[in-house]
């Protein structure tokens, strides 16, 4: 039993069964955990071994509405461990990985709940069922044989192990990646080395760092990091490039190596072990690719054109810094540098004098939020009123364009010590009618807080994360799924980020941009002359972009193509070789992430699925193509998109759902016009 003042123990009073955050303390988590997992468990018993004959109702119903107090504390508890995390949550989160794998197993591999679900799929057509609980009774039977329901027990037992073994070293790799990215925050003792940066981010280093004459600059989780492209000083650039590339790779207590090995290890005998050559296969015929191939196929048709682009790039590169320093070679931390010259050069434009026209509330309510009224109806209210889970974070109350409720949207935008890199979105609460629940969804990004009193100016890159990332919230927030499994991003994951990529093409729709992108003190409204150079500098350094994201994407495949047979002894020296034989291998284009601080790969839901980005991207490309041709910017249009696409969430075939939208099967062509890649 859980005690009755834990905070988790009741479903939440607060509008929209928000989390009481202002009741959660650390020691509320195991025992919630320890019920939650108990009462589960029983539910699934109940379930499993129930006297009557199977039915839709008292089996696939129940299951959906199972597990009520471990999902409360699964979504808040998940959330902190990457956005707030301290040393006892920490502890909680290894503790709780190996026994919540544990825990999945013992539902998925039961066989007396399989033997009910298996009995209800043979009869489907048989039980008059509508589309989407068919698809829903349809979508546990997969579920349930994927994970391995109906093998023999020995493999049973052998799957048991493997994936508490996995459990753990996901966990031990984002915790490594938290500490070694702290750690490695650069600090710089001369101001004077800061030269190029604003004085708005000079301040926030100062701040960061807490000691008189000194600067901290942190790192971001990518390869590249933002402040390369502004310092003018080399060695600083190269100091902070080598402390980006080390994350994970130093011989420490944080080293990663290690658990990389393991890792892939352990995914190849668990696909062998459900029937598949490597974790890769297994991994994406559940997707819309269906096959490693067909997604490696994907990536390799557009590598050589991408690579041919980058290297241009960098000859034209090569020759600025030879000017600069005659007989330099150009290095991965030139790059983003010259690259911005080259932009001032060609096209007039200067990415750091954008800042002051991107304030960060503007960019929100007059920005994301208007081009979700406009599309959507959407309207937002921010809610001082409730509960938040640490200071900085924002919530509002988003409204439907009748008045009705839709959900709650939370913000938690500044990067902290506590918080892991990237940013992403995660819902609190699911959309579904049988619960009678709504949305609760939060973005979290990383933007570097500025001293007390001063405004929060975002980068181009950032007000890009932002559209992209409430693109993720709106397929949350708009919602209207029967069952919790199909709410919202509960899609496959070469589909889940082709919604939030179109959402990004609000960002520079002149009815948006014209709304937001003014300067934060005077209010005039960025030149339109700025705007136009803008947009004809939109496709330089496509070349660089597109290989660096192919690097990390066939280093993911790469590493998820091996066989039990394929042992790693040597991680970096798997690393080159892959990138080699992909042709990617360009020393002045690093890949977006390296194998060490890989974290979608490692600690993410992205493993043999990094390759989804682009694969979404030929979506969402000719989906903007649609936008286009069809008036762009209206409630029509964007109705129509909600009602056909962003509504069904994984209730109906996702490509089902495209061509329901499109009318169409999608085309690569947009894509390849888009990113450079016409000879692809």
């Amino acid at each position: 039993m859980i005690s009755q003042d834990n905070p988790f123990a009741a479903p939440s009073e607060l509008p929209y069964a928000l989390p009481p955050f202002d009741r959660i303390a650390d020691e509320h988590f195991l025992p919630a955990f320890e019920a939650g997992l108990a009462e589960h468990a029983a539910e699934i018993e109940e379930i499993a071994n129930s006297a009557e004959p199977p039915t839709f109702e008292n089996t696939i119903v129940a299951l959906e509405k199972s597990g009520r107090l471990l999902s409360r504390v699964s979504s808040v508890f998940f959330n902190l461990a990457g956005s707030n995390a301290n040393d006892e949550i920490q502890r909680v989160q290894a503790e709780m990985a190996p026994r919540l794998a544990a825990h999945a197993d013992a539902i998925n591999l039961n066989p007396a709940l399989f033997a009910r679900i298996n009995s209800l799929f043979e009869r489907k057509d048989e039980l008059g069922l509508d589309t989407e609980s068919l698809r829903l009774l349809e979508r546990h039977h997969t579920d349930v044989r994927r994970a391995g329901a109906g093998l023999p027990e020995a493999d049973q037992k052998r799957l048991r192990e493997l994936n508490e073994q996995l459990s753990t070293l996901s966990t031990r790799f984002q915790q490594n990646l938290l500490k070694d990215t702290n750690e490695l925050a650069v600090v710089v003792d001369d101001v004077a080395e800061l030269a190029g940066l604003g004085e708005d981010e000079i301040a926030t280093a100062a701040e960061t760092a807490g000691e008189e004459g000194k600067y901290v600059l942190k790192l971001t989780l990518p390869t590249a990091q933002a402040a390369l492209a502004s310092l003018e000083d080399r060695a600083l650039r190269e100091r902070i490039f080598t402390a980006s590339v080390s994350r994970g790779n130093r011989g420490n207590e944080s080293d990663n190596n290690g658990v990389v090995a393991e890792l892939v290890r352990l995914r190849a005998e668990r696909a062998a072990v459900l029937g598949f050559p490597d974790h890769a296969s297994y991994v994406i015929e559940d997707e819309t690719a269906k096959t490693a191939q067909a997604a490696v196929g994907l990536l390799e048709r557009l590598a050589p054109v991408a690579v041919a682009n980058a290297k241009a790039e960098a000859e034209e590169l090569q020759r600025y810094l030879e000017a600069d320093i005659p007989g330099a070679v150009l290095r991965p931390w030139d790059w983003a540098f010259y690259a911005e010259r080259v932009r001032k050069d060609r096209f007039e434009v200067d990415t750091a004098a954008l800042r002051p026209y991107f304030e960060l509330n503007r960019v929100l309510t007059d920005g994301v939020f208007f081009a979700a009224s406009k599309l959507y109806g959407l309207s937002f209210t921010e809610r001082e009123d409730l509960p938040k889970y640490h200071p900085e974070v924002r919530i509002f109350e988003v409204f439907d364009a009748d008045g009705s409720e839709l959900g709650l949207f939370l913000l938690d935008y500044y990067a902290r010590d506590s918080k892991r890199g990237g940013a992403w979105m995660n819902n609190f609460v699911d959309q579904t009618k049988l619960l009678g629940t709504k949305t609760v969804v939060v973005n979290v990004l990383n933007v570097a807080k500025p001293p007390a009193g001063e405004p929060t100016l975002l980068t181009f890159d950032e007000v890009v994360t932002a559209f992209h990332e409430f693109g993720h919230a709106l397929h949350s927030l708009l919602s209207d799924v029967e069952y919790p499994m199909f709410s919202g991003t509960n899609v496959p994951r070469d589909f889940v980020e082709y919604p939030s990529q179109v959402n990004e093409m609000w960002m520079l729709w002149p009815e948006v941009l014209a709304n937001y992108a003014k300067h934060h003190v005077t209010g005039e409204p960025l030149p339109q002359e700025q705007i136009d150079k803008l947009l004809a500098s939109q496709q330089y350094g496509e070349g660089f972009s597109t290989t660096e994201y192919l690097a990390a994407s066939l280093l993911d495949q790469a590493w998820h193509a091996l066989g039990t047979e394929d042992n790693v002894d040597d991680v970096q020296r798997f690393e080159a070789e892959a990138l080699t034989k992909a042709g990617v291998a360009l020393e002045a284009v690093p890949p977006r992430y390296r194998t060490t601080y890989f974290a979608h790969i490692f600690s993410g839901g992205y493993s043999a699925g990094y390759y989804s980005y682009i694969w979404s991207e030929v979506l969402d490309a000719d989906t903007v193509q649609w936008f286009r041709e069809n008036g762009g910017l209206s409630r029509e249009n964007g109705d129509h998109f909600r009602r056909e696409l962003l509504g069904r969430g994984g209730s109906v075939d996702p490509m089902a759902a495209f061509r329901a939208f499109r009318g169409r099967d999608p085309e690569i062509e947009p894509l390849l016009k888009r990113r450079g890649l016409a000879g692809a």
